[in-house]
């Protein structure tokens, strides 16, 4: 193995701070020399454009990928929700973290709840699916887009720009920043991400001294939940810009998990439940996708719904 292994992470505060846990946890299995090589990514570029008219969220990995394709690093550290559900070819996904909190979180201008926030409040955020979860759970508030980093939308709500932003609470833990939190909303309701709180490491397929050193990283129980809400998303198809969440808990031998599919517009939701054995997880999330898509209406990709 090398005598200095090369961490790719994007450039933001956050990239850094979650490579710094992987780091700390690695430096406990091995001594050799470890370089941070921030990378930007398109999706660090464009901060103005939706998320899904500029790729999804696939757009702040593809840059580290090339990079480890090319040799340029040799791991990746992302947030697992950030992960395209096919990685690129020889890209292996050496480890999932220990999950850390799963939940969204509500910073609040006025320091309210949400529920309290008065009619016509605009509540920031760039993700489809929260603003689908926003308008079926709370149909009194409006969501507007909001891009850029945690301090860039911090600040927005700061100034006034938007009276409430939903942010990932994982991120702001790792960030320190848990006193901003107003609210967590329970996973059970507002139905997280596939990969929400976890951080994942990726490197070349052929590195197999490199995957097992990883792989000491690896929770298991977090990967076989992380793995099921992955195959959820697989299953809606590479096309999907749906809004989704999916959100699995292992309780001994059984998977616990809970999903939604909502229509473009969010006007309507469908979501539901399965609970079931540890090896039959991914199977059953795959199912859960089809079912909920039917009662949907919205027909899968036909290379994905088998």
């Amino acid at each position: 193995m090398r005598n200095v292994l090369r961490a790719g992470t994007r450039a933001s505060a956050l990239a850094r701070a979650q490579t710094a846990i992987v780091l700390h946890q690695l430096r406990t299995v091995t001594q050799q020399a470890i370089e941070v090589v921030p990378i930007t990514t398109h999706g660090d570029r464009d901060q103005h454009t939706p998320l899904h008219a500029i790729g999804g969220q696939g757009v702040f990995v593809r840059a580290l990928h090339e990079a480890l394709l090319e040799g340029a690093i040799d791991f990746a550290v992302h947030s697992a929700k950030d992960l395209p559900t096919d990685l690129p070819s020889g890209i292996a996904l050496a480890a999932i973290l220990i999950r850390d909190d799963p939940r969204d979180a509500v910073i609040t201008r006025s320091g309210q709840p949400l529920a309290a926030l008065p009619p016509g409040a605009q509540i920031g955020t760039s993700s489809s699916r929260r603003m689908a979860l926003l308008r079926h759970h709370l149909p009194h508030l409006t969501p507007v887009p909001l891009r850029g980093n945690v301090d860039t939308r911090l600040r927005k709500l700061d100034t006034g720009e938007v009276d409430a932003v939903i942010l990932a609470a994982a991120g702001l833990h790792r960030l320190g920043l848990l006193d901003r939190i107003v609210t967590a909303l329970p996973p059970e309701d507002f139905i997280p991400a596939p990969g929400q709180g976890a951080l994942a490491v990726t490197c070349r397929m052929d590195d197999a001294a490199l995957q097992s050193l990883l792989r000491t990283l690896d929770d298991p129980a977090t990967r076989t939940a992380v793995e099921a809400e992955r195959a959820f998303l697989r299953a809606l198809g590479s096309g999907c810009s749906l809004p989704a969440g999916a959100y699995a808990t292992v309780e001994g031998e059984m998977v616990q998990i809970v999903a939604f599919l909502a229509s473009p517009e969010g006007d309507r939701l469908v979501r539901a439940s399965r609970r079931v054995p540890v090896a039959e997880a991914t199977t059953a999330a795959t199912a859960l996708a089809i079912a909920l898509a039917e009662r949907l209406e919205q027909p899968l990709e036909a290379r994905h719904a088998r």
